[in-house]
C-alpha cells in the first residue's frame, strides 16, 4: 500500500501505546510499517533531503501532533508513553484521529495560535498543511518552512520545560556562547552558578576580551514571571553596580513586569520561553540540521551575454 500521511498514522500510533509502557520511537516505526503492510521500498523511500525517510517522518509529525494535544508525553530521549487524556481518548473508540479530534484539546489550540503570522497586511494568517493551489511554489516553500520551523520552536519548548535546573542553565550558557557572548564555552561555563547573590545566577563577559559583563538570571518558571521578581533582579544589579542583566525563563512575563524593566535605568533583556527555543532553533543549540534545500533561478545576464 501506499505510505500513509501522518493523520492516518495518529490513532495507530496513539492505539500502540495504549498499554501504557514507555515505547522506544524508532521500534514504533518498525511496528507501524508492519502493520500498514509497507514494502521495503516504501519503508526506505526518502525524503528530497536524503537524511530521513519518508515514513519515519510521518511518523515524527503523528508523535508531535499527540503530544501538543496531551495525549502523548515524551519520559525520555527518543520514548513516548501515553497519557490520562490519550486513554480517555481510546476509550470513545474514536474511527480516527486528525488535526479535527486534536483540536478538541486546548494544549493543542494554544499550539495552534503560536503557529499564527501576521503576513505584509498585518493580518493573522494560519500556517497549513493544505497548501492553497493559488500559492506560487515559492509561496509554498516558505509557508513550509516557518510551519516546520514553529512546530520545531514548540517542541524545544516541551523538552527545556522537561529539563532538570542544572541542564537548564547549561543550556542557557551554550545559547550564550553560541550567540557570541562569554568567550568561549570553558569560560562561559565557569561563570554561571557561580554568584548566586541576590537574585543573580550567573556573570558571563560581553564580549570576547570582557571588556563589559552580563548578569543573568535563568529560571524555570511555573506561571508568568511577575513584576518583583525583575524587581528583585535589578536591585541586586544595582548591588554589584552592573549596568546589564538577562533575565531568561521557560515561562512568560507579566505586563507589569515588561513595563517596569523597560522604564528603569539598567538595561535588562526579558526573554520569555517562546523567545529562548526561537533564539535555540537560530542558533543551532539542541538541534541538529537534517536537509538543506538551494531555490534557484533563471540567471537571465548569462543567456544575455
Amino acid at each position: 500500500m501506499a505510505i500513509p500521511n501522518y493523520q492516518t498514522i495518529m490513532l495507530p500510533l496513539l492505539t500502540l501505546a495504549s498499554d501504557g509502557e514507555e515505547h522506544k520511537f524508532s521500534q514504533a516505526v518498525e511496528i507501524l510499517a508492519d502493520k500498514f503492510s509497507l514494502s521495503t521500498e516504501e519503508r526506505n523511500d526518502l525524503l528530497p533531503s536524503g537524511n530521513q525517510a519518508v515514513f519515519n517522518n510521518r511518523v515524527g509529525w503523528a508523535r508531535s501532533y499527540l503530544k501538543q494535544a496531551g495525549l502523548l508525553a515524551s519520559p525520555k530521549r527518543g520514548f513516548f508513553t501515553i497519557t490520562q487524556k490519550g486513554l480517555g481518548l481510546l476509550n470513545t473508540s474514536p474511527k480516527k484521529i486528525d488535526k479535527s479530534v486534536l483540536e478538541r484539546y486546548p494544549e493543542f489550540i494554544e499550539f495552534k495560535n503560536r503557529k499564527k503570522e501576521k503576513n505584509e497586511n498585518d493580518t493573522q494568517v494560519e500556517i497549513s498543511t493544505e497548501q492553497d493551489s493559488t500559492l506560487t511554489p515559492e509561496d509554498a516553500l516558505a509557508i513550509a518552512y516557518k510551519q516546520l520551523r514553529m512546530a520545531l520552536e514548540s517542541e524545544i519548548l516541551t523538552y527545556v520545560k522537561e529539563s532538570s535546573p542544572s541542564f537548564f542553565e547549561r543550556l542557557v550558557v551554550d545559547l550564550l556562547v553560541k550567540m557570541g557572548y562569554g568567550g568561549n564555552r570553558n569560560n562561559a561555563g565557569k561563570a554561571l552558578g557561580k554568584s548566586g547573590d541576590g537574585g543573580i545566577d550567573g556573570i558571563i563577559n560581553e564580549d570576547r576580551l570582557g571588556l563589559d559583563v552580563i548578569y543573568i538570571q535563568a529560571k524555570r518558571w511555573e506561571g508568568s514571571v511577575g513584576r518583583p521578581e525583575i524587581q528583585k533582579f535589578a536591585g541586586a544589579l544595582q548591588g554589584q553596580r552592573a549596568r546589564k542583566g538577562v533575565f531568561i525563563t521557560t515561562s512568560s512575563f507579566t505586563k507589569e513586569a515588561i513595563e517596569y524593566a523597560s522604564l528603569i535605568e539598567s538595561k535588562i533583556i526579558l526573554i520569555n520561553g517562546e523567545h529562548l527555543s526561537q533564539l535555540m532553533a537560530e542558533h543551532n543549540v539542541g538541534v541538529s540540521i537534517v536537509g538543506q534545500y538551494e531555490v534557484k533561478k533563471l540567471d537571465s545576464d548569462y543567456f544575455d551575454n
